[in-house]
């Protein structure tokens, strides 16, 4: 034994990295699996190690400030400085390319709206509700006027970690809003305080049967039993992949999740692409009243928009019998928190600016746009994104991956691997844990009370009081190489319908502010 020990210690350090890299050459030349590896041995090895830590490098070193999607670095660190209460601002004017097609610019008015002195938001510079009230029109027992008009988009626990769940929904208690679940269900991470909107999908998790199926008992029953629950909508499809339902790996399956959403542990969850309790538009209708009858609740859709002839067809039923959705939450084709096929994410639906407009006329022209909320998503919760939206007729917007970078996501879009190196897109429990939701809820509450401070103040900018008396003239669209402008309300071909306000001080008096 010892002189084995002898015989290795004689051997030169620099023999063994020899050695090694020998190895390394002879199996690259066997291996008949990657044609770089070998046809280029050890060499090789360097593609794949620069492929794998690209996205890395074009994001910190490569790309500039305004070059990157979803979201660009100017973007991310204006919510980054929000969330940490740190400077915001932009030194030396704007880095943007303003002649490009597509740029949006906000007019603002020759004299500023100017705040008389007992304005609520003199006391309060961050509260703005909701200038309508969700489910009056159709005599819902418990109508519901949310407190904010940002708002937290539908984002699933499961495809969400507890601890960003927990962080966000504490936030949102803190500020004011209200917190969408996603088709994940309603989750122990929901119930800190905040507004809730129970999202259902086409599993029905959390009020389903065995085999999947709708359960009317189940739902009632819940939202009895969860006071937070002040609105139900019902999700038709998402901008990130419409038409295809959402699957959740059973490598990110836990027992409390399976729990939550009545589904057996170690298989992946299946969502369907379509809802079994409906086929059709009228059935869809009926769907959305007994819900609304049995729980008192306004009951909404959301859905990503294509093609236009059943959202006719809805108009036309809902202005003939009055009955339908109390409120439309239409998503962008933008995508969103849901991981999903390159080819649906890329092409499939159309992006927030058309497919809003698109539907919005349909329901204007039937005279109905004042007995619905509009709610807009998809890349809103930006300022500018914000005011373009409700210009065009949002009356609420949601947000979901902005709320995400606030808390610490980094927009490594590895959603879908469970390896979120933040910890908001896994269920892996030592990666979670580097969330805290002490800190990470007062950086939500930061940004979003932000968000909403700069929204009201291009509100005053522009001669009003409240996000909801924008009008489509109020924002010229750049047209590119023909070098002008014009309009939203030119561009979308409609002006958007008057929303009826009568002063902060009617809306905060409202006995439906925050819903029962």
């Amino acid at each position: 034994m010892e002189s084995i020990v002898q015989f290795f210690s004689s051997i030169a350090w620099w023999a063994y990295i020899l050695i090694f890299f020998v190895i390394i050459f002879v199996r690259d030349v066997l291996q008949k699996k990657h044609t770089i590896r070998h046809n280029f041995p050890i060499v090789g090895h360097l593609r794949y190690f620069i492929e794998s830590v690209g996205p890395e490098l074009r994001q910190y070193i490569v790309a500039n400030n305004r070059e990157e999607l979803p979201f660009n670095r100017r973007q991310r660190s204006w919510i980054y400085a929000s969330s940490k209460k740190e400077n915001n601002f932009q030194g030396f004017g704007t880095d943007q390319d303003m002649h490009s097609a597509g740029y949006n610019f906000i007019k603002p008015t020759l004299l500023p709206f100017k705040l008389p002195s007992d304005h609520p938001n003199r006391t309060n510079p961050y509260i703005c509700p909701s200038a309508k009230v969700i489910g009056d029109f159709h005599g819902r027992k418990q109508p519901y006027l949310p407190k904010s008009v940002v708002n937290i988009s539908g984002m699933s626990y499961g495809s969400l970690s507890a601890t960003a769940v927990d962080s966000m929904n504490k936030g949102a208690a803190k500020f004011g809003c209200y917190h969408n679940t996603g088709e994940g269900g309603l989750s122990p991470y929901h119930k800190n305080g905040a507004d809730v909107v129970l999202n259902i999908g086409t599993a029905y998790f959390g009020i389903r049967d065995d085999n999947g199926n709708f359960v009317l008992e189940k739902l009632v029953k819940l939202c009895q039993d969860n006071p937070c629950i002040k609105m139900i909508e019902l999700k038709l499809s998402q901008g990130a992949k419409p038409g295809k339902g959402g699957v959740l790996p059973a490598s990110k399956l836990t027992k409390e999740l399976a729990e939550i959403r009545h589904v057996p542990l170690g298989k992946d969850v299946i969502s369907p692409a379509y809802h079994s309790a409906f086929s059709n538009i009228k059935e869809m209708v009926d769907f959305i009243e007994l819900m609304a009858k049995a729980t008192g609740l306004p009951v909404g859709i959301k859905s990503a928009v294509g093609k236009l002839e059943m959202w006719e067809e809805l108009a036309d039923l809902m202005k003939k019998t009055s009955k339908g959705p109390d409120f439309i939450t239409i998503d962008g084709g933008e995508g969103g928190t849901g991981a999903a096929p390159p080819s649906f994410a890329d092409h499939v639906s159309l992006p927030f600016v058309y497919a809003f407009s698109s539907v919005y006329r349909i329901f204007q022209k039937r005279e109905l746009t004042d007995k619905i909320t509009f709610i807009g998503s998809g890349k809103l919760g930006l300022p500018d994104t914000a005011v373009m939206a409700f210009a065009m007729g949002a009356d609420v917007i949601n947000v979901a991956r902005e709320p995400m970078i606030s808390i610490g996501c980094i927009q490594a879009q590895i959603c879908h691997t469970n390896r979120c190196p933040s910890g908001v897109a896994t269920q892996n429990k030592w990666l979670q844990s580097g969330i805290d939701p002490t800190l990470k809820s007062e950086r939500f509450y930061n940004y979003v009370k932000t968000l909403t401070k700069e929204i009201l103040e291009i509100c005053h900018a522009c001669g009003y009081e409240h996000p909801s008396q924008f009008m489509m003239d109020d924002v010229d669209v750049a047209m590119g190489d023909n070098n002008r402008t014009q309009s939203l309300r030119t561009t979308y071909q409609y002006q958007k319908t008057p929303v009826k306000f009568e002063g902060f001080k009617k809306l905060l008096e409202s006995p439906y502010l925050g819903g029962r």
